[in-house]
This record gives structure tokens, sequence and C-alpha cells, in this order.
């Protein structure tokens, strides 16, 4: 199930697909998901995003914006909100700490 979700990070993959693909219901799937992993899916696949967004923004050619366009993030304020709610720092301020 980690790969699948890696796989498609930065697609927005409905739960009930996630549930289909390892032939549970959704109820049960987001029992067993956050009994294996230690947190719901939704939490899972945005912790990823962010790890993944942490080694883009290493990468200072690119612009924070294109960096939350990349995780699938449809406008720079979610990815700030998002980045900030896992962090505690916006995308830049990490940025800048990495220098």
């Amino acid at each position: 199930m980690a790969q699948y979700i890696e796989q498609h990070l930065l697609e927005d993959v409905p739960l009930a697909i996630l549930a289909d693909v390892v032939k549970l219901s959704p109820y049960h799937f987001v029992r067993a998901f956050k009994q294996s992993f230690g947190l719901p899916p939704h939490r899972y696949l945005s912790s990823l995003r962010m790890q993944r967004a942490k080694s883009l923004l290493a990468n200072p050619a690119m612009s924070v914006t294109q960096v939350g366009f990349n995780l699938g993030f449809s406008d720079t304020s979610s990815f700030t909100t998002t980045f900030r709610k896992h962090t505690g720092l916006t995308p830049t301020a990490y940025r800048r700490n990495l220098e």
C-alpha cells in the first residue's frame, strides 16, 4: 500500500480507491492503515508530500510556487499552510534555514 501511495503521491486518490486496491471497505481500510502506519491515510499522504517538499525546497532554482504545484497543490497559500502545519515554518523560512 505504501508503494501505491508513493507512486500516486501527486494525485488526489479517493479513499474508496485506496480501499479497493487492498480489497477492504473504506472503514476497515482506514482502521487497518492507521494500525499499520500510525496515521490515517490522508495524514500519511500529507506527511510524504511535506518530506518531498523539503527536498525540493533545497533546490534554490525552484520557486516555492513551483514546489507547491509539483506536489499537487492548486495554489501557494494552501501549500504554505500545509507546510507550516507540518514543520512550524513557512516554505520560505525553511529554505532560508537551509542556507
